[in-house]
């Protein structure tokens, strides 16, 4: 396998519902089984798949690895880290800005797969969450201390700094996080700017709700109108990253905007449009994949998704872990008590929330027809070209608030009045 750059994730981030997942997902809709899993050989080749299992200690993953179009994983629950970075590495350099070296991880989501393959709950952990962080150990071997009331995404750094590479930085990462839910993990993923911004340029942007004007230097000069957008890579990549466009500039604010910027590239990704264009759909899987470090074998993730083609998006839920200022210092976050609840349900593969959400499912090879309802994120399913006008709709009431309650691909978050 060549030698690769460190890869970094946006939520997907991003991706996703993860990545991965979204990419074997719209493979096996477009293509069928077969046809899916031919395209692995090829795509195999771009994902860099980095084994962390003698760092987290025992194996990451379940069962023995197929070589076939099997979920290795039929009948068990399936947990999922997805990381981000704020590595310059590369051409990640020019898209992120200068900064300190070294790399720390500014995305971060666990994302829960029913052992029934009806559900996905996707739950974002803040960066300021202050947590414990075990004793992690590195690939060269070097163990840092343990540390108490730390910043979560200094366990990203710490294993970095001592292993120099992203298997040291996840892995430090996934002992935190199993450390502080309780929650068992089974694999990871990693995406970096330059991968987000290919696969976002791949499906030919994404269309998405912008209900306020955002400007933001900081983030790859962002500058947006309120209204439809459809937004191209460097764009969604500095709607993801932005804090000073997003009301209070908090980190919670742009967590909101990452889930709703996910949420809206699975609604793109699910439409008639996307599904029915193999160019489409290849340039995405190419990009998707190029832009992936992980322990899964892109076999692994097309039979995960394969088993997954009856989801929809009413059953595919965003969240953020339950939060309260930290008394000593109000720039950082502590869970609440009511997050030991979602961990609790997530490890034992109840929805998260309490509640059964799961809607029936309809044909596995079925996809939204053009005529479906605007979702999560009030995105018409057909956006507005330049220079015409957006199709008339009714002005939707926004019912849930992305990154401070939890909401589904298929509920409305953000509105934008049709002109």
């Amino acid at each position: 396998m060549r030698a690769r750059n460190t890869r970094h994730a946006r939520n997907l981030r991003m991706h996703g519902v993860l990545r991965g997942t979204a990419v074997a997902l719209v493979a096996v809709l477009t293509f069928g089984a077969s046809t899916a899993y031919a395209m692995y050989r090829h795509y195999s080749g771009n994902v860099h798949t980095v084994d962390i299992s003698a760092l987290v200690g025992g194996d990451p993953s379940s069962g023995t690895k197929p070589a076939t179009l099997k979920d290795p994983d039929a009948g068990k629950s399936v947990n999922i880290l997805v990381l981000g970075s704020d590595s310059r590495s590369g051409a990640n350099g020019s898209l992120g800005g200068k900064v300190a070296t070294g790399m720390r991880s500014d995305t971060a989501i666990v994302v829960h797969i029913s052992s029934d393959r009806s559900r996905v709950e996707a739950v974002s952990i803040p960066r300021d969450s202050i947590v414990d962080i075990p004793s992690c150990t590195a690939s060269n071997g070097k163990k840092s201390s343990p540390q108490h009331n730390a910043m979560f995404n200094a366990a990203f750094a710490t294993g970095n700094d001592m292993g120099g590479d992203i298997g040291s930085a996840a892995a430090c990462t996934w002992k935190t996080v199993e450390a502080n839910t309780g929650v068992k993990l089974n694999d990871y993923l990693v995406v970096d700017f330059e991968g987000f911004e290919q696969m976002v340029n791949a499906i030919g942007g994404v269309p998405i709700c912008v209900p306020y004007d955002m400007k933001d230097k900081k983030a790859n000069h962002l500058d947006l109108k309120a209204g439809y957008q459809t937004l191209n890579g460097i764009q969604a990549l500095g709607f993801a990253r932005s804090r000073h466009a997003v009301g209070n500039g908090s980190d919670i604010g742009r967590i909101g905007n990452q889930q709703r910027l996910i949420a809206a590239m699975i609604q793109h990704l699910l439409t008639k449009d996307v599904l029915t264009s193999p160019k489409s759909v290849l340039g995405f899987l190419d990009a998707a994949t190029k832009s992936l470090t992980t322990n899964m074998s892109l076999t692994d993730m097309t039979g995960l998704a394969y088993n997954m083609r009856s989801i929809r998006g009413a059953n595919i839920t965003f969240m953020t872990v339950p939060w309260e200022p930290w008394p000593q210092d109000k720039n950082r976050v502590v869970w609440k008590s009511s997050a030991a609840t979602i961990w609790a349900n997530m490890a034992a593969d109840r929805p998260a929330l309490g509640e059964a959400t799961t809607q029936p499912a309809t044909s596995s090879t079925a996809a939204p027809t053009s005529g479906s309802a605007p979702t999560a994120t009030s995105t018409p399913t057909t956006a507005p070209t330049s220079g015409s006008t957006a199709p008339k709709t009714p002005k939707p009431a926004a019912t849930k608030k992305a990154g401070e309650e939890a909401f589904s691909v298929d509920d409305t978050t953000a509105v934008c009045t049709a002109s």
